[in-house]
């Protein structure tokens, strides 16, 4: 009854537009104040106690990278090499954009800043090419959703703190769902390049001295890329050390390298992270808390008895969950929604033999569709309010990029080598 009374304040608080954290902090107290038998000191420590994890560090350093990106000319490089890369290819500038999506996911971790910067670089610059603005849009945003589950992805780094998995592991095993998704949305989008007739983004493939000078200009992000991934995969530093020497690299390749990068833009980029990082983490504090009573009440045990009372299929299991993740990531952020619903699943998940790591990239990519989906899809929102498109209109145009992602959800769900294969 307890569990059902704090949900039902929950659901009110937000009903009535409070903030996310705001609501959750609410539902908690609520618990302490009525139902628990514990004293409320407790509850302070259930909201401050999950900050004190050292590994929540590697969160505001590639906050923080993914911000001093946009001061460093990296993107406008690495577009260079996306273009020499797929640009012959007919939708050329779409595949450029989504390759362009997964090359700089390898670096800056947020979905959100990948889909604002490149709607701003690239959304003019494919309807200059002739392409619908709204399908652009459609292109920038779902070429984001690579960024979460290929590392340094944020929500691996929580999702492995959840789930009491490796961070580097989780970093290992979303390398190869993040790619396939990103091949599948290029698929999506060529076949509707010929459908409609958009040109290549070149006439002809690049020369050997193109090639050789367009390599010689990205470099620097590249061995940032294999420098944030190789040191992880070989042990020579941790994910949250990996995040530390990134900024330091980033930097040299800023100030040093390219030479566009500013002491202002360090000062601007600090500022953000901090307003980032806070936000993420009352989410997580509030989250955490809501989390701690499930497992006080003992929901976890409960869900898991009852699942398997019914099915011990792992199959089915996961149908439900990707039925349910798909249909509440329409409705609520999902860094929340996996804080509170990992704990309540993981007992169900262990039972059935699903291995958590596999489980981990599901969750994670099934959420990064729900930022894509109406009504309050966080990358939809913000790209079409950049790119000055309604909701409709991008709706409409992403329908085979929408198919293109559930395709490789349904191979993740059910194919667990792809996001194990690394890992092991």
């Amino acid at each position: 009854m307890s569990l059902i009374v704090i949900s039902l304040i929950m659901l009110l608080a937000f009903a009535l537009g409070m903030r996310l954290y705001i609501g959750i902090l609410i539902a908690v107290l609520a618990y302490f104040l009525l139902f628990g038998s514990v004293p409320l000191v407790i509850a302070v420590q259930r909201v401050v106690g999950p900050t004190e994890n050292v590994s929540l560090l590697a969160i505001p350093f590639f906050i923080m990278l993914g911000t001093l990106m946009s001061h460093t000319g990296i993107a406008e490089r690495m577009l260079r090499l996306a273009d020499l890369l797929v640009g012959r290819i007919r939708g050329g500038m779409g595949l450029a954009n989504i390759l362009l999506s997964t090359l700089m996911g390898g670096i800056s971790a947020s979905n959100l800043a990948d889909a604002a910067m490149l709607s701003r670089m690239m959304v003019p610059e494919m309807e200059r090419q002739g392409y619908d603005r709204a399908f652009a849009g459609a292109v920038t945003a779902a070429g984001s959703l690579v960024t979460p589950i290929i590392p340094p992805g944020i929500a691996l780094i929580i999702y492995a703190l959840l789930a009491d998995v490796s961070v580097g592991q989780m970093f290992m095993a979303g390398i190869l769902p993040g790619l396939l998704c990103a091949f599948l949305l290029m698929l999506a989008t060529y076949v509707t390049a010929v459908r409609r007739g958009y040109r290549p983004a070149r006439e002809s493939w690049p020369t050997a001295r193109e090639t050789g000078s367009t390599l010689l200009a990205t470099w620097p992000a590249l061995l940032l890329i294999i420098a944030i991934i190789g040191g992880i995969r070989a042990n020579v530093f941790t994910p949250t050390e990996a995040g530390a020497v990134a900024i330091v690299i980033v930097l040299i390749i800023g100030f040093v390298i390219y030479r566009q990068m500013r002491l202002a833009d360090v000062g601007a980029a600090l500022a953000e992270t901090a307003k980032s990082t806070s936000s993420i983490f009352l989410v997580i504090m509030a989250s955490s808390a809501l989390a701690w009573i499930f497992s006080l009440e003992q929901a976890g045990v409960g869900l898991s008895q009852f699942i398997t009372s019914h099915t011990d299929s792992p199959f089915a299991f996961l149908i439900v969950v990707n039925v349910v993740l798909l249909i509440a990531g329409m409705f609520m952020e999902g860094t929340a929604l996996m804080i509170v619903l990992v704990p309540l699943l993981m007992p169900t998940v262990r039972s059935l033999g699903i291995d958590p790591i596999h489980f981990g990239i599901v969750i994670i990519f099934n959420l990064s569709i729900g930022t894509l989906t109406p009504p309050v899809g966080t990358v939809m929102l913000l790209v079409s309010n950049i790119a000055k498109i309604s909701v409709a209109a991008f709706t409409r145009q992403a329908l085979l990029l929408y198919a293109a992602l559930f395709v490789t959800l349904i191979l993740l769900t059910y194919i667990p080598e792809i996001s194990l294969l690394l890992t092991r």
